[in-house]
């Protein structure tokens, strides 16, 4: 399990692999993740789609993580859009699956959900889920975290008390959104031991290898830019190849950096791009 890791003092890998949108893309996925389990992994985590969207996808492959590749696999739940009647068919076919383990997050709003169905969903916040994962389900339950506080927080010390919450509602281990100045995470870290939260805490570590992910991805997540990776888009961004050997550069340095600090695990957001993962596992 994860949390072993960390008392063997050893810096856990890990990868989150998504669904893809297009179900003809959607076999592509098993030679993805067959592939990625031959970099030993320690735990390899399956997306949600919005609202649910994909959420038949996520059983299918963190299934098949767990029992055809006998990795430990967690599966996201987003609650947003979700009643209870609906987490509990979900977690019910988790359990089906042979799927014991899941990322629970709050998930973004569905776009087609109107203001009345937002205002009066049932489960407000991440912590909500976990206190009703732990009171009516045996499932390990895992939890995110921000080092550059969450978006919707007005301080990162508020952020983190609702964090202590969501880790006492039952929360055994902590994966970070992504981020790209380590300092971030270091001082995240220093807030959250201090405040009293132990459980192991995985870095978030996004590649990013195409000028385009700043525009996307990354500005959807909050996460800062510092210079020296703006600049690397400046100088590279044009050029695919050489854009994609400094993004792979980046964050391998930052990995490296992380593992000299002993943080307990580096978790990678693959993108499902087995080729620049392989080349960062080889490097680090």
């Amino acid at each position: 399990m994860i949390q072993n890791n960390t008392h063997e003092k050893k810096t856990s890998l890990s990868f989150e692999v998504f669904p893809p949108k297009k179900d003809e893309e959607f076999e592509n996925v098993y030679q993805i993740l067959r592939d990625l389990a031959k970099l030993n992994p320690d735990f390899i985590s399956c997306t949600y789609g919005a609202g649910g969207s994909r959420a038949g996808k996520t059983v299918e492959i963190t299934s098949f993580i767990q029992k055809e590749l006998q990795i430990d696999a967690i599966a996201h739940i987003t609650c947003v859009g979700f009643t209870r009647s609906d987490l509990e068919r979900n977690c019910a076919a988790l359990k089906e699956a042979g799927v014991n383990h899941v990322l629970a997050l709050r998930g973004d709003r569905p776009m087609s959900m109107t203001d009345e169905q937002y205002d009066q969903r049932e489960f407000h916040y991440a912590t909500d889920l976990v206190q009703h994962l732990k009171a009516n389900t045996e499932l390990c339950i895992s939890g995110a975290c921000y080092p550059e506080k969450h978006f919707e927080s007005p301080s990162l010390e508020e952020d983190l008390r609702h964090l202590k919450e969501k880790v006492d509602a039952g929360v055994t281990s902590l994966i970070s959104q992504m981020f790209f100045d380590n300092e971030f995470f270091y001082r995240f870290l220093d807030k959250a031991r201090n405040l009293g939260i132990q459980v192991p805490v995985h870095a978030g570590i996004m590649p990013i290898t195409t000028a385009k992910q700043l525009g996307t991805t990354v500005s959807l997540s909050g996460s800062s830019v510092p210079k020296e990776l703006a600049d690397i888009i400046a100088i590279y961004g044009d050029n695919k190849e050489d854009m994609r050997k400094a993004g792979i550069d980046y964050a391998v340095r930052q990995i490296r950096d992380l593992k000299e600090h002993g943080v307990d695990g580096i978790h990678i957001y693959s993108m499902n791009k087995i080729k620049t993962t392989t080349e960062i596992c080889s490097l680090i």
